[in-house]
């Protein structure tokens, strides 16, 4: 599919949840309506800022862990967004150049930037497909996948800050029950998910913004986050906090609170 498609398909007169995003990282690909939004989003809650940084380093973390740890060489990252880097496939081919990413999202938006996605090691590969985690199995049986993924082998499933956008009524569970049964033992599901737990009405503001905005949201509690990785064995310290998952440098008095940070990150191993 060509750019000039994807930039017929854009729509810039409402906010964008992968443009609130990119404006939260200091990214420049927003546009005025985005930014209205995301300072709503701010003045209800400073820490969207924080909060999005340390989901970003959480990702880049479980990456590393994955790829030196766990002998994980195949990623598959749904609900991409807008390129931010260090992406996914240069943190693992940082690690193992012959690591293999397949990034997919279904936002005309995400495919104006795919080239971005694009630019493997001469070792590895990426490519980028157009396909929506609602519907798990077109996903799987898209072609593109089965070029740069072998199934029968470990897979890490990055579903990053993207399971809130899944409401109840789309079966979030049932979603990524489906995605992980196409993956063999070994696989692995790296997840972080906004949470409500530790400033309900802040959150509730959130919600509303989101929601008023055209996007659905359901922020969830631990207990919730946790149910993702039922059949899995979770790496420790388990589903905590994103910056207290596995961090790289001892927390010091400049860290932010876990109300700041407001997500939950866990990664699970498919015995």
């Amino acid at each position: 599919m060509s750019n000039t498609h994807a930039a017929r398909d854009l729509d810039t007169s409402r906010p964008h949840s992968a443009r609130m995003y990119d404006y939260y990282l200091g990214g420049k690909d927003h546009f005025p309506v985005d930014e209205q939004a995301a300072e709503a989003v701010a003045e209800a809650y400073p820490g969207i800022f924080t909060c999005a940084r340390e989901n970003r380093a959480f990702m880049h973390r479980a990456t590393r862990v994955l790829a030196q740890e766990h002998g994980i060489r195949q990623w598959l990252d749904i609900g991409t967004g807008i390129p931010t880097e260090p992406n996914v496939h240069q943190v693992a081919q940082s690690v193992v150049p012959e690591a293999r990413v397949v990034y997919a999202d279904n936002d005309p938006l995400v495919l104006k930037y795919a080239e971005r996605l694009m630019r493997s090691t001469p070792q590895g590969r990426t490519t980028y497909i157009e396909a929506d985690v609602n519907d798990p199995d077109s996903l799987l049986t898209a072609p593109e996948l089965a070029e740069v993924l072998d199934l029968s082998q470990p897979v890490a499933l990055s579903l990053n800050a993207l399971m809130h956008f899944i409401t109840d009524a789309r079966d979030p569970y049932g979603i990524v029950d489906r995605l992980m049964a196409a993956l063999p033992a070994g696989s692995a599901l790296a997840l972080s998910h906004c949470t409500p737990d530790f400033d309900p009405p802040t959150w509730e503001k959130v919600t509303d913004i989101y929601t008023g905005a055209g996007t659905p949201v359901r922020f969830r509690s631990q207990k919730d986050v946790t149910r993702f990785f039922d059949g899995l064995d979770l790496l420790e310290p388990g589903v905590t906090v994103g910056h207290r998952w596995r961090p790289s440098q001892p927390t010091g008095p400049d860290a932010p609170t876990d109300a700041q940070v407001s997500l939950w990150a866990g990664v699970g191993i498919k015995p």
